[in-house]
């Protein structure tokens, strides 16, 4: 691939607001301690909405700590089908700020479906979807103002010929009027709550597997310059930990539990592996045959005696969950 291909183009299409980097060094980057400008910016009211503190408050109807807030996305009776498929079957859901959701399910239950549709990618067949308390009616693409909804790869989708800081900042650059000043010191607070420091001027090929992860996530805690003020965004991950060695889960489940809180988003995770749902997860929600089978907290999904839950804990072929190919 020719590293100039996409930034020819988005300069070609409008998107040509990005500094002009200059060359870093390939050495790995230093690693300080938390503490410091980010610390002293956040003391001083510079530091941008994510950094606020973990929600408190009383435990929801399904027992997550979302402290009564406000209702960022729901479905309501709502259906999805491809042609004489039916792949969700009037469901309905009520996810709140600071409410981390994952999904569950056997392959090809519609899990990722669910995640296309709070993106704006896909329409349901019927029902309505709201974000917000606004029907989504349109696709993401053909909306004027969309919605704060932020996507998480399973890959980090980084582009190869823009910098960190260009990444990270993509949005601010194309869409705000902000000083170019301004959104280094934005998206350099994003790249050190996720703990990366002095890699700004790199590009993605030049960093680690994991520190192309890490700022992944930390373009997700840039805001959404055209989102209106003061609601949650809406955070998706898509089989983060898909593929990942025990380790390296455990630090991508702890960014996503970080980046939630620090973004006091809603989150929702669609995952197969047990310790991303064990170490991520306030309510579980299990997706089959186009519908919720099960709903509740995770303390509730390590006891109940739900046929579904059952099965899937313990990945045995006998229950109610068959899979067409066997």
């Amino acid at each position: 691939m020719n590293c100039t291909d996409d930034r020819t183009e988005l300069k070609a299409a409008g998107w040509g607001r990005f500094p002009r980097a200059s060359p870093a060094p390939v050495d790995a980057a230093p690693t300080p301690p938390v503490s410091g400008a980010a610390a002293t910016a956040e003391r001083a009211g510079s530091a941008p909405r994510f950094a606020s503190d973990p929600r408190g408050g009383q435990e929801s109807e399904h027992g997550t700590s979302a402290g009564g807030g406000e209702v960022v996305a729901e479905m309501v009776a709502l259906g999805v089908c491809w042609g004489d498929r039916t792949v969700l079957e009037a469901v309905n859901l009520s996810l709140k700020a600071g409410e981390r959701l994952v999904v569950v399910g056997p392959s090809g239950a519609g899990k990722s479906t669910i995640l296309r549709l709070f993106a704006g990618l896909q329409l349901p067949t019927s029902g309505e979807l709201r974000i917000h308390g606004e029907p989504q009616t349109y696709l993401r693409l053909d909306q004027r103002h969309p919605p704060d909804v932020r996507l998480v790869f399973q890959n980090p989708a980084l582009l190869a010929s823009l910098t960190v800081r260009e990444n990270v900042g993509f949005l601010l650059y194309r869409y705000s009027r902000l000083p170019d000043a301004e959104i280094r010191q934005r998206v350099s607070r994003a790249l050190e709550a996720v703990g990366l420091y002095g890699i700004e001027d790199r590009l993605p090929g030049e960093l680690s597997g994991g520190m192309q992860k890490r700022v992944s996530f930390a373009r997700a805690l840039i805001d959404d310059p055209a989102a209106v003020g003061g609601r949650s965004p809406l955070l998706l991950f898509d089989e983060p930990t898909a593929g990942l060695d025990p380790v390296a889960c455990t630090r991508v489940e702890d960014l996503i539990v970080r980046t939630t809180e620090l973004a006091n988003a809603a989150g929702v995770v669609v995952s197969h592996v047990m310790s991303t749902i064990e170490r991520c997860a306030e309510r579980v929600i299990l997706l089959y045959d186009g519908q919720f089978r099960w709903d509740g907290t995770i303390a509730d999904f390590h006891r109940t005696d739900n046929p579904y839950v059952t099965q899937f804990r313990s990945g045995s072929l006998r229950g109610p969950m068959q899979p067409a190919e066997l």
